[in-house]
């Protein structure tokens, strides 16, 4: 099998950089839909499904991989080498946020920069730490994801999307949800939510622009001000949404701060 396949692969647009596009937890790379047109012009963009997500190969799903982060940053590298031309900035949105990091980590130097969407290294509170959950939170929705899959997905997808004015996109994400096989997104549900990649993102030198809703139950404010902080080289950008998908609910204020960072980046760098 190739990567095209295993990681439904597509690739549009020309320019002399590259834009990776990696979705989150329960998600495919059509939530891209409403943000990745406006770079197609002046950036070769390359958008995937991760393995066990959207249209990749289910066959391709190993669960001694994917039982953590590292087999889907190892997947990212392997698609930045045979897709990316130039330098690859990352967009990742949630967990793919760590991904990018990962993956940045396992090859320094490979990735110019990364554009990270409600990022969030750690979801569970510590004493000097604000995750935005409780370990008994993170324990009950993991149980309730469990029992009762397609439930919790309808249920969790209005909260998660935000975007109280366009219920379609609550149906969006539910839906994607919903074409998730369940085993796969249970295991990837404690992958995502039980990771702590505090001490892998800190002092990450590479350029990082950080898209933080305004109001996030997934990615408090707290938890950009964390990373803005723990990033020397990092912007933090709040966006005025609603909801942890901000590249839906709100992409024009979501491209236009994109469209400074990658101004700033390549006057940096040309």
């Amino acid at each position: 099998m190739n990567l095209q396949q295993r990681n439904n692969v597509q690739v549009s647009g020309t320019g002399s950089a590259t834009l990776i596009f990696s979705h989150g937890f329960g998600c495919d790379q059509s939530m891209w839909s409403y943000l990745l047109p406006h770079f197609r012009q002046h950036f070769r963009v390359v958008a995937y499904d991760l393995v066990g997500s959207g249209r990749s190969a289910l066959s391709a799903y190993d669960r001694i991989k994917y039982a953590a982060l590292d087999g889907y940053a190892r997947d990212l590298n392997e698609l930045i080498d045979a897709f990316a031309v130039g330098p690859v900035i990352v967009v990742g949105h949630s967990v793919s946020a760590m991904i990018g990091a990962l993956a940045d980590r396992l090859q320094p130097g490979r990735i110019a920069a990364h554009v990270m969407v409600g990022p969030s290294p750690c979801y569970i509170d510590s004493d000097d730490y604000v995750g935005g959950f409780t370990q008994a939170d993170i324990h009950s929705l993991l149980e309730t994801l469990d029992s009762n899959y397609l439930g919790w997905s309808s249920t969790m997808a209005p909260v998660i999307m935000g975007a109280p004015g366009q219920p379609a996109l609550s149906d969006e994400l539910a839906n994607s949800f919903c074409r998730t096989d369940p085993e796969i997104a249970r295991q990837f549900a404690r992958v995502t939510f039980l990771s702590d990649n505090r001490q892998d993102i800190a002092g990450l030198e590479t350029p990082v622009l950080i898209l933080q809703s305004t109001e996030d139950m997934i990615a408090p404010v707290a938890v950009g001000h964390y990373l803005h902080g723990v990033l020397p080289n990092s912007q933090l950008c709040m966006i005025d949404n609603i909801g942890h998908c901000p590249h839906m609910s709100a992409p024009t204020a979501c491209s236009e701060a994109m469209d400074g960072f990658l101004a700033q980046w390549a006057h940096a760098h040309g």
